[in-house]
């Protein structure tokens, strides 16, 4: 067909205009409208994104891309070949979780990317917006100028829209196990140095930067937490910090020649999310991460269960009480006969004490019972960063293997396996179908794996894409033998239990065990849940009774920052299928009208409540027990005393209930008369609106029936 100039013309400025209104429009909202994303190309082909919530700003104008080593990068000079959007809108059971049910509903843009001065190389960028967030991700498709590429860093930007409040930890590569501290973004380098307290096998980031989940309330009052989801081969990332432009940038964590990320098509990059409300009950609500993690491939899961535990634990911690190592040698090797070792009179995990935790557990209900130190190897490895530290399989003599799973079997109680691996993660690697055919032969079905150290291949880091990918083998492997896993310093948790449903828990933060290493400040577990707990479950190990360390008679003057009224709360406001009673058995005998709550609590949920919350300050929390007519509420508080306020709306309509009162004393706080706790039976309905104090430091738990 022939036009003539005029024709021509026409054409060429609808065709200049079309793409002038591609690049400048590309809007998608939220299912309810109150959250907008605003994707284009500036000059230069330079793709970027803006964030509104209800008008307000949340991410101004902000760079997308990556930058690479050995292929031209992937950051500009692009022009929008094509674009789609779409809605989902369903229903999903997980394994286990908060609630039975969970809904998946968000507005999809899929925004393709083409460079033609690399022969029109392109990738995509999705955007879903969920009423609570966002979530976006890099995708490269399979092409003929694409294959392999080294990630170089990521430009991915985060303008913020002042200079928020923020809870942070630094940013490191190898440990998450860092106090919070609270201040404005513009503080953060001021407090980098200070915040940065001395933990084992850390590396810090040079530049000031924080870890995500990172969380932040605004002067206008919006809450905005912004972190990953589905961290799948590619490195952690942290944030880097201009405190003067309120702006953070992906900072991820290098490998041992200093690339960050080895990619070949297809492939695809974590879901980088932004939750976000005016409400702070709406972010501990969300669901956006674990909606944003693919669905199990597992065909079965009938082995996943919930667990409530005790353990050979926390004796190690209080006044070296016993120990993990059996031995008092040095330049102990594995190929070394560990019988004829001098034994320290110490050692905690012996068969005659195991079977005490036993017979408690038995006869308080509890599921399992967690052993550490029962393996040889414990004598020499910290500091030392040696390769092989441990086999998995080789009991010390005074640890009966045989014996204890025929007691275990007697008392229908399970042994929960513990795994250090000293992080030689390439030691564990090759040990690792042997150490769970160990654990299948002797009736174990969960692991506890820890990767306390440097981490060898040397040079690696916890967070690195190759350790990232470390832990999802050691979880699918674990599947492959009806194995459940709860990892302790590894990379923290993107809600990867959705697709990995048999990785129950993980540690990934400073939890009860640094209690007895200088403390945690009161408001400590009213920010974890806004932080750690936003990627998933986390083993905090609650439920210390005897809260002044000094008891055990070595002068000590260490104690738990908690009323004992709190501890019990942990059990509902952390989150987790599986939960410990940490303290020592002989303490719980003490308190035995208050280690009912313990023993009665759920820890698998029909569905989840957030009553009231504030970041730093408190949190009051109800669920449903899975499958029961049972609930319980949990409240945890900061340095100041309040009064919180229970609406028991959520119970069913029509009907009274019991509610047993676990709260502080009038007289107790974290520093002083921690013990005092007051219990009491009140009556309740759907109507009811219960005023309960919450000591310094305190917290109530309230069991409903």
């Amino acid at each position: 067909m022939n036009f003539n100039p005029n024709q021509k013309r026409f054409f060429i400025a609808l065709a200049v205009l079309f793409v002038q209104v591609v690049a400048v429009a590309q809007t998608v909202t939220s299912p309810d409208k109150n959250l907008s994303l605003d994707f284009k190309l500036q000059e230069g082909g330079i793709p970027v994104y803006t964030l509104t919530y209800k008008g307000k700003p949340v991410v101004k104008t902000s760079r997308l891309g990556i930058d690479t080593k050995d292929v031209a990068p992937f950051t500009d000079g692009f022009t929008i070949k094509d674009s789609q959007q779409s809605t989902v809108d369903l229903n999903w059971e997980p394994v286990m979780g908060e609630q039975k049910t969970i809904r998946n509903n968000y507005n999809e843009l899929l925004v393709t990317l083409a460079q033609p001065k690399n022969n029109n190389r392109y990738i995509r960028l999705r955007f879903r917006v969920f009423n609570d967030g966002l979530g976006f991700r890099y995708e490269f498709p399979k092409q003929n100028d694409l294959s392999y590429f080294v990630v170089k860093e990521e430009v991915t930007e985060f303008q913020l829209a002042g200079d928020h409040k923020i809870f942070w930890i630094p940013g490191d590569y190898d440990t998450n196990e860092y106090p919070y501290t609270t201040s404005k973004i513009s503080e953060i380098p001021g407090l980098q140095k200070k915040a940065t307290v001395e933990i084992s096998a850390q590396m810090p980031i040079a530049n000031p930067s924080v870890q995500t989940p990172s969380m932040m309330k605004s002067a206008d009052g919006l809450y905005i937490n912004i972190h990953e989801a589905a961290l799948i081969n590619y490195p952690a990332m942290s944030l880097n910090v201009d405190a003067a432009k309120q702006k953070f940038s992906v900072h991820l964590t290098p490998d041992a020649v200093g690339n960050k990320g080895y990619m070949q098509t297809d492939a695809q990059t974590p879901w980088r999310t932004i939750v976000v409300s005016d409400k702070a009950t709406d972010i501990l609500a969300s669901k956006l991460i674990l909606n944003l993690n693919e669905p199990t491939k597992y065909k079965d899961v009938s082995f996943i269960k919930p667990v409530k535990y005790i353990g050979v634990w926390w004796e190690y911690f209080v006044a070296g009480r016993s120990t993990w190592a059996y031995g008092k040698e040095n330049n102990v090797k594995l190929t070394d006969d560990f019988s004829k070792l001098t034994p320290n009179g110490k050692h905690g995990a012996t068969t005659a004490r195991v079977k005490e935790y036993i017979d408690f557990a038995a006869k308080n209900g509890f599921d399992g019972v967690l052993v550490e130190g029962w393996n040889v190897g414990w004598e020499d490895w910290i500091g030392h960063w040696k390769e092989e530290v441990f086999d998995f399989v080789t009991p010390y003599p005074d640890f009966d293997v045989k014996e204890l799973k025929r007691y275990a079997e007697s008392k229908g109680v399970k042994i929960i396996m513990h795994h250090e691996t000293s992080g030689s993660a390439t030691n564990y690697e090759r040990r690792l179908d042997r150490a769970f055919q160990f654990m299948k032969d002797n009736g174990y079905t969960a692991v506890k794996t820890g990767y306390v150290g440097s981490i060898i291949p040397r040079g690696e880091h916890h967070d690195s894409q190759w350790m990232v990918n470390h832990y999802i083998h050691v979880a699918e492997r674990a599947a492959d033998y009806g194995i459940m896993v709860n990892s302790h310093e590894a990379v923290r948790p993107t809600g990867l239990n959705r697709t990995y449903p048999n990785w129950i828990a993980q540690e990934s933060a400073r939890g009860t065990e640094f209690e007895a290493m200088g403390g945690l400040n009161p408001e400590h577990t009213t920010i974890l849940p806004f932080t750690r707990l936003m990627g998933g479950p986390m083993d905090f190990t609650p439920g210390i009774f005897q809260l002044d360390l000094g008891f055990y008679g070595t002068g000590s003057k260490q104690h738990v920052n908690t009323t004992l009224a709190k501890q019990l709360a942990y059990y509902v406001t952390m989150y987790s299928p599986l939960q410990m009673a940490a303290d020592l058995p002989s303490n719980y005998e003490r308190f035995p009208d208050a280690f009912q709550f313990i023993k009665d609590v759920a820890v698998d949920w029909d569905n989840t409540w957030v009553i009231e919350a504030e970041p730093g300050d408190y949190i009051t929390i109800a669920r449903k027990a899975k499958a029961k007519d049972e609930w319980f509420v949990g409240s945890v508080a900061d340095e100041n005393s309040r009064t919180a306020t229970i609406d028991f709306s959520f119970l069913p309509k029509g009907k009274k209930y019991t509610a047993k009162v676990y709260a502080d004393a009038p007289d107790a706080a974290w520093n002083g008369k921690q013990q005092n706790y007051t219990i009491k039976e009140v009556t309740v309905t759907s109507k009811t609106k219960l005023k309960q104090y919450v000591a310094p430091g305190g917290g109530f738990a309230i069991s409903v029936k």
